[in-house]
């Protein structure tokens, strides 16, 4: 059960048993929307309606905003784990391990290609209103139910929760014109961050100065997700999105040209008539040139990028650690500390705590200035390093704040590199490509999560204890920081063979890359599907 709720990021649980939301905002691409004004809608797609009416667009702005911290305000969900655990629902340590928690990943791994589809395919809207239903539902059945099965219901109602996360973190960018996409994405994940932290500092007050029982508690949190879900029926309905809404437009101002040249020519020459072969060829070219169709290919050039590629991979394999790590950390702590007395469970503050940290690190981030095309390897090997040492420390200790400080430290490692990533794989692609690009990534890690689930966790697999499976994390991640040693050797090696051959005055020495928004160049770099990507 992970803690609290909100760090996409976007995203992704940035939650109990569960990831914080502002997690799975970034997990789940709303890092592939936070790009540039280059990414923008083309102009001739005609002047957004943002220009002519900005009142309008402010006010839906800060209405979205006001839901994503309303919706991120979930106090009961730092204690899902002790909850269970408790004597109010009595299920045992091995029952939460091994048959419950592990159908959150199988749950989310179902949901989120027809989540990520359906979101930009029915507008956004529609799809956040699902998510409420289903947080909804989450905490009716923490309340009510009582039985194993009703819990694994529980756990697939919060993998529905987590991939519709993806429907917040690019709603807004419908909202408003190309030019401000950077600003408002700050204001939407400013405002689950604050959310975020805002419920877990809440949830840990009502348990240690409130003196309520957990059930009382995942009362409240009832009270304020449908609160959230009626906030979701309010939202503005937006008239465009990233893919299908967009691509129908040009396809319907593509037919209307067509049939007005059509139309003349007929007034021109009214025998000439149309061959039966025009309909297919005009069809097959146009699912041809589809934007999915043709960001579908691209996505082979992205593996032929090797920074893409490195970045990809990253998000890959240790976003897959890391939320393993979210999701079973609170049944490593009960098992450390099983304390009896409520106010001496202190998930929420440490929630809190690594929230706030993680905040700091991903701003922190923005001004590193490195040579990432040399240094890449080397940093996200010493970070894994040191995550691996944690990890260790985690599962060895028997002091539950040890435990606690190294949970902190972990998330805001991992936090550190998020906007890292983000930045090097968003500044070199489309906004549609990006997005698609964040999709993927995350879709496999996910599958990769199941994998993991499924032979280690998993009461069909080898079932293992909870201070068995953090052992297992500690020789992925050590796995990990030997492969991106090694490369980070190569490509060192590799890069100061190549400069002593050229010769010290023969080059010039390359200025750091700073994490922020790179200018936009008019130029763009053909790529072979005929569409372009920034060079």
């Amino acid at each position: 059960m992970v803690a609290g709720s909100g760090d996409c990021s976007e995203g992704e649980k940035e939650t109990d048993m569960k990831v914080p939301a502002s997690e799975d905002i970034k997990e789940q691409g709303d890092a592939g929307m936070d790009v540039s004004a280059a990414d923008a809608l083309s102009p001739s797609e005609g002047p957004p309606e943002e220009a002519r009416e900005p009142r309008k667009w402010k006010w839906a702005v800060i209405f979205l905003c006001f839901y994503g911290f309303m919706s991120s305000i979930r106090p009961g969900e730092p204690f899902i784990t002790p909850y269970l655990l408790s004597y109010e629902k009595n299920f045992t340590r091995e029952q939460v391990t091994n048959e419950i928690t592990p159908v959150l990943t199988y749950s989310y791994m179902a949901v989120l290609v027809p989540a990520f589809l359906l979101t930009d395919l029915l507008r956004y809207k529609p799809v956040l209103i699902i998510q409420g239903v289903s947080q909804v539902i989450i905490w009716i059945i923490l309340l009510l139910g009582s039985t194993l099965i009703q819990m694994q219901f529980m756990e697939f109602f919060y993998g529905i929760t987590m991939a519709c996360r993806v429907a917040y973190s690019s709603y807004i960018f419908s909202l408003v014109s190309p030019v401000l996409y950077q600003r408002v994405a700050g204001y939407s994940r400013s405002s689950v961050l604050l959310g975020v932290f805002t419920s877990s500092v809440l949830g840990q007050l009502c348990m240690s100065l409130g003196n309520i029982s957990f059930y009382t508690l995942n009362a409240i949190s009832l009270g304020f997700v449908s609160f959230g879900l009626l906030l979701s029926m309010c939202l503005p309905w937006p008239k465009r999105s990233l893919f299908f809404n967009r691509t129908q437009t040009q396809e319907q101002k593509q037919v209307a040209a067509t049939e007005a040249t059509e139309s003349e020519l007929d007034k021109m020459n009214p025998k000439a008539s149309v061959t039966p072969a025009a309909t297919p060829t005009c069809s097959s070219k146009r699912w041809k040139d589809s934007v999915i169709v043709e960001m579908l290919l691209e996505v082979r050039n992205v593996v032929k990028r090797p920074n893409l590629r490195l970045w990809s991979l990253w998000w890959v394999f240790n976003s897959t650690g890391y939320y393993l790590v979210l999701f079973y950390v609170h049944i490593l702590w009960n098992k450390v500390y099983p304390a009896t007395d409520n106010k001496k469970v202190y998930n929420g503050g440490v929630e809190a705590a690594s929230t706030l940290l993680s905040a700091i690190t991903s701003f922190m981030a923005g001004y590193v200035k490195i040579r990432w095309n040399l240094w890449s390897e080397l940093v996200i090997g010493v970070i894994t390093a040191l995550q691996a040492g944690l990890l260790l420390l985690m599962y060895t200790t028997d002091n539950i704040w040890v435990c606690y400080i190294s949970y902190v430290l972990f998330r805001g490692f991992y936090q550190f590199l998020v906007p890292i990533a983000t930045f090097q794989i968003a500044s070199s692609l489309t906004k549609e490509l990006c997005a698609l690009v964040f999709g993927i990534n995350t879709f496999l890690g996910t599958i990769l999560k199941s994998i993991i689930n499924l032979i280690f966790i998993d009461k069909r697999g080898l079932a293992l204890d909870v201070h068995s499976q953090f052992q297992v994390y500690f020789i992925y991640f050590s796995i990990l920081t030997v492969v991106y040693f090694v490369c980070a050797a190569v490509v060192i090696i590799r890069h100061y063979r190549s400069r002593s051959r050229e010769g010290a005055g023969s080059c010039e020495q390359p200025l750091p890359t700073e994490l922020s928004p790179v200018a936009v160049s008019s130029e763009a770099e053909p790529l072979s599907n005929g569409a372009s990507v920034k060079a």
